[in-house]
């Protein structure tokens, strides 16, 4: 399949921070030339974990609103969840990958420390309390940790840590180096998200270098908006696939039950 475009990183209201029905995600789609979509909703936890993700409950409901959108539009909508990679719950996201029929996975992560969710702005006092440099390198480890896993499909926003702002000094390819190696030798795809142009970073995730970087050592990709709302689907998708054209892309990724299909770009 030439000339398909997805967003498969589309969140929905049972996540409590996002809004807009179903199918005004995918009318958005339409209108943004869009070929196929996925949701990928905030995985839930075995018990009450934090705000902002959906409930074990809820867990059918969400994959009956997936189910019902793609009846009601005859759109192409594939099934997926974005998965918090947090050590001593692997076994959790293998259960979870268990209880349904997931086009992919995706893996993610925000909790750097226990009760520190990294892009939380209720915990933006701690890259003015830490050294940059310190967030920086707990984050990257996880992110490792998370590729290594072999639990997902594909990574999400790979430099998230700089969601804020902050950055270290100095050439931050040291960071990126060991997690394109991992994603190297797993076979894992990692996406070019542009909600990092709609936060204080003002940048895609990942910064170009990174792409660049990627494409060298032959780790497939994609595109996403991680969207919250349905004007945000779509967005900014020309300026991504630029970047990637500049590393020397010429693929993207699309996925149909955690099968990985190269398409062009």
């Amino acid at each position: 399949m030439n000339h398909v475009r997805t967003d498969y990183h589309i969140h929905t209201t049972l996540c409590h921070h996002a809004v807009g029905d179903p199918v005004e995600y995918v009318r958005a789609a339409q209108s943004a030339g869009l070929t196929e979509i996925g949701f990928a909703d905030h995985n839930p936890m075995p018990t009450h974990f934090d705000g902002w993700r959906m409930s074990i409950q809820d867990l059918p409901r969400y994959l009956q609103m997936v189910e019902e959108v793609q009846s009601i539009t005859g759109f192409p909508v594939r099934l997926g969840l974005e998965c918090d990679f947090m050590e001593g719950y692997e076994s959790w996201i293998e259960t979870l990958a268990g209880k349904a029929q997931w086009d992919y996975l995706i893996g993610s992560v925000h909790y750097i420390a226990p009760g520190w969710d990294v892009d939380n702005p209720k915990y933006l006092s701690r890259f003015r309390e830490f050294p940059i440099e310190e967030i920086w390198e707990l984050y990257w480890n996880h992110y490792v940790r998370c590729i290594e896993s072999g639990l997902f499909d594909f990574v999400a926003h790979p430099d998230l840590a700089k969601k804020f702002g902050y950055r270290p000094p100095g050439d931050l390819r040291r960071y990126y180096y060991p997690a394109i190696e991992s994603l190297a030798k797993r076979d894992v795809a990692f996406e070019i998200n542009t909600a990092g142009l709609r936060k204080e970073a003002e940048e895609i995730y990942p910064a170009s270098p990174f792409i660049e970087l990627a494409r060298e050592a032959g780790v497939a990709m994609l595109v996403n908006s991680d969207a919250h709302a349905p004007e945000e689907v779509g967005y900014k998708f020309d300026l991504a696939r630029d970047l990637a054209r500049r590393a020397g892309y010429s693929k993207v990724c699309r996925f149909e039950n955690r099968r990985r299909i190269e398409v062009d770009l």
